[in-house]
């Protein structure tokens, strides 16, 4: 079971803020990637397409690390560590939700061959001026 977010957590998750998602390559070295990021609860959510690096990171070693950073105030942000899980996101709820969330408009449909998954993370850790 994962942590209580803090009311400043959840404020950063809830507002127009992007994150950083940091994952670990097969040789150990980190990852990064910018991305929208919601929240369900005290869980984090994100959208991604399988086979990309990050996936396939989370995938192979699902520890994560996620920062998000005020739009406003660069010096608060918070750190939220824990373990992603991975599903289909095949009616991009996950992704129409973040999309709504960012552009005010539905996500656009999956491309050719492409398979749009919603990761979820159970935070263990939150550091930062906002945690």
């Amino acid at each position: 079971m994962g942590i209580t977010l803090s009311a400043s957590a959840r404020a950063l998750l809830d507002g127009r803020n992007y994150a950083v998602l940091a994952t670990l390559n097969a040789d150990g070295s980190p990852q990064t990637s910018t991305m929208w990021v919601g929240r369900d609860g005290d869980d984090l959510l994100f959208s991604t397409v399988e086979g990309r690096l990050k996936h396939r990171n989370m995938v192979r070693d699902p520890r994560v690390s996620v920062t998000v950073i005020d739009a406003a105030n660069g010096e608060n942000y918070v750190e939220l560590r824990g373990r992603a899980s991975i599903a289909p996101d095949a009616d991009l709820a996950v992704g129409h939700l973040l999309s709504h969330k960012y552009d005010g408009k539905d996500h656009e449909p999956a491309g050719p061959g492409q398979v749009r998954v919603a990761v979820r993370v159970e935070v263990d850790k939150a550091t930062g001026y906002g945690a």
